[in-house]
């Protein structure tokens, strides 16, 4: 089994990648300039929402490098679409990861191409779904909880901006043990080709109720101050490196400002 000492199984690949995203071994620089609001600012680190045409065509130069290295089809650009949400995570001013939220709306999902009835039995039951894509994390920067960071930062936003209930991703079947294991999605359907990459996927999904209670239980815990040995319950669950509690409302309070800004 993987363990979270090393973000890379045998072959070389993220267990945390989804279907059609990839990790990145050169660090693309990106001026912190290009982003306009800065979300976390920990030291040389930081987490930014990517709202520039400078910034979305650096993210997707990143993302189509590594779909051409992977030897996945397709050319894929950010668009400016109010829909999509672009997270960048730097350090010291180089781009170290990505991921894009996108919220249901008319138009539908990404996921929608091949997983529109599945997305559309939740729908009818009343759910406001949003999905995670191009997920990137540069295996250089072997910190779980810079990981752990961008996606808490994608959940805040799905939940507490646009009010999500539950979030649906299309992975490789290589990586599903990873988000049903250590994230708690389940699969919803069966294997489908994804023609977006020309590769097999999966359909998973988590309620957003359960993704809040596994952070009030256990977000921040990773690091136990007494010094007890906590690896029992990071080894089955990726929440302890989320940030904690006390931390999450102050950026939800932070983002809601922001949000209050730009209205």
């Amino acid at each position: 089994m993987t363990t979270f000492e090393d973000f890379n199984n045998p072959e070389g690949e993220s267990d945390a990648s989804l279907s059609d995203a990839h990790v990145f071994n050169e660090r693309d620089t990106m001026a912190p300039s290009q982003f306009e609001d800065v979300i976390v600012n920990h030291d040389s680190y930081g987490i930014r929402l990517t709202d520039t045409v400078d910034g979305r065509n650096a993210a997707s130069m990143l993302i189509n490098k590594m779909y051409a290295w992977r030897g996945y089809a397709g050319t894929h650009q950010f668009s400016d679409d109010p829909n999509r949400i672009t997270l960048t995570a730097t350090d010291k001013g180089a781009v170290v990861g990505t991921l894009t939220i996108g919220i249901d709306a008319p138009i539908g999902l990404m996921a929608d191409q091949i997983f529109k009835e599945e997305l559309d039995a939740h729908r009818n039951n009343g759910a406001r779904l949003c999905e995670f894509t191009k997920l990137a994390f540069d295996p250089a920067v072997r910190s779980k909880t810079s990981l752990a960071n961008l996606f808490h930062l994608a959940v805040i936003y799905a939940r507490d901006i646009h009010g999500c209930t539950d979030i649906v991703i299309e992975v490789n079947p290589r990586h599903r043990r990873f988000y049903e294991r250590m994230l708690g999605f389940r699969q919803e359907g069966d294997l489908k080709t994804n023609p977006r990459v020309d590769a097999p996927a999966y359909l998973l999904r988590v309620n957003l109720e359960f993704v809040t209670q596994q952070i009030h239980k256990f977000g921040g815990t990773f690091s136990n101050e007494s010094g007890a040995d906590n690896s029992a319950i990071t080894d089955r669950s990726f929440y302890p490196y989320f940030f904690s509690p006390r931390e999450e409302r102050g950026i939800i309070n932070r983002l809601l400002r922001m949000d209050e800004h730009h209205a």
